[in-house]
């Protein structure tokens, strides 16, 4: 055994890593996250991808992680082999940046997409040294770009669109893409638990797994905080764009931490973890008299809210000063870091919610993610 103490996100963990021991079929534990799975074999493992996009039905992705110092074990043919630990990894979108820095994966990070939007220094500054490569494309991925790269491993998501998704083509050029859902949880700490899938192929499980159980455990404590509350706020989110207001669905993640910030969200009776479109009236009528409203599309002042729609005007919560973005750090290039630190740190977004909702029983406290829209900025 190795003990190792360590300080993330100025928290300090104690990481203990035990060998290598394998135990056929056994499974690694989760708590939270529902797409995804590790099962541990004598001389590899089988990482498991469920529900990667909206409708994807029984869509599977597997990928059998061998280490390096192990012959190749007989597979399936639809089972994609990755040597461990990976040496060179590039991530099509800056939501894994997050699992780079706590897992200090910066010199194994050889190409970012998307980089412009990123936020994290350390990112930045090997961006700017040419350590890490920016992969272009906007609507498509540059493929001869990362053909370039020659990644070990290559993190993207998918949406189950030909025209948008770069697994496919990625795959069809050689390379090594692992395909990821955690964008599908309906819980934030689902999501967040998605660092032991980075890890998995870094051999970094009990780091992970140590960092994720203190994020765990910080959400739940705080979450308890407002389970015996009776007053309930009621609570919009989103904005209309348009002509169309996307609300999200009752199981969601956003949904979820609403709840558990003692907020009662209206629209909690929708049954479905994403978008939903609703008609803009049936949204005024519903929301005017909302004590709170949350996540205002691009809106960083009631000015600008306003000049979306002037009736937005007659809300109770514009009325009240009780407007609240997510959109208190932006980065260089626009990116907002709360899809960066803020999807594996919910327990932060869960301390603001409850700062905003109900400042008695967290205290005084700055907001990390949400800033309060002013008539001006």
């Amino acid at each position: 055994m190795k003990k190792v103490v360590f300080s993330v996100l100025g928290i300090s963990f104690l990481a203990i890593w035990p060998s290598i021991a394998q135990n056929v079929g056994a499974s690694l534990d989760l708590r939270y996250a529902e797409n995804f799975s590790i099962e541990e074999f004598e001389s590899h493992r089988i990482v498991t991808v469920r529900n990667p996009w909206r409708g994807s039905g029984d869509t599977l992705f597997r990928y059998a992680l061998v280490p390096r110092r192990v012959e190749l074990p007989k597979l399936d043919a639809d089972i994609r082999i990755i040597r461990t630990p990976v040496k060179r990894l590039a991530v099509l979108g800056t939501v894994y940046l997050a699992h780079v820095e706590t897992l200090n994966l910066y010199q194994e990070l050889i190409g970012v997409a998307h980089a412009k939007y990123a936020n994290d220094n350390k990112t930045l500054q090997q961006l700017e040294s040419g350590y890490t490569k920016s992969i272009p494309g906007e609507g498509s991925i540059d493929i001869e770009v990362t053909l370039s790269l020659r990644a070990d491993l290559i993190l993207a998501s998918a949406v189950g669109d030909p025209q948008h998704d770069a697994h496919p083509l990625l795959e069809r050029t050689g390379q090594t893409v692992a395909v990821t859902a955690g964008y599908m949880e309906s819980h934030p700490l689902g999501r967040a638990e998605w660092i032991k899938f980075t890890a998995a192929f870094f051999e970094k499980d009990a780091l992970a797994k140590t960092l994720f159980d203190g994020i765990a455990d910080r959400y739940e404590e705080l979450s308890a905080l407002t389970e015996l509350i009776d007053k309930r706020p009621t609570v919009l989110a989103n904005a209309p764009f348009a002509g169309v207001w996307h609300v999200p669905g009752g199981k969601s993640f956003t949904a979820q931490v609403i709840d558990d910030a003692g907020g009662r969200y209206l629209f909690k009776s929708l049954d479905s973890s994403g978008g939903v479109p609703v008609d803009l009236e049936k949204v005024f009528f519903r929301a005017w008299d909302a004590d709170f409203w949350i996540h205002p599309g691009q809106a960083r002042s009631l000015l600008e809210l306003e000049s979306m729609d002037r009736r937005f005007v007659e809300f109770r919560a514009f009325k009240n000063g009780n407007v609240y973005n997510n959109s208190k750090r932006i980065g260089p290039g626009g990116g907002n870091e709360v899809w960066e630190r803020g999807v594996l740190r919910p327990d932060e977004t869960l301390a603001d919610l409850i700062a905003i909702f109900h400042p008695e029983l967290i205290g005084q406290r700055e907001l990390v993610y949400y800033e309060r829209l002013l008539s001006d900025r």
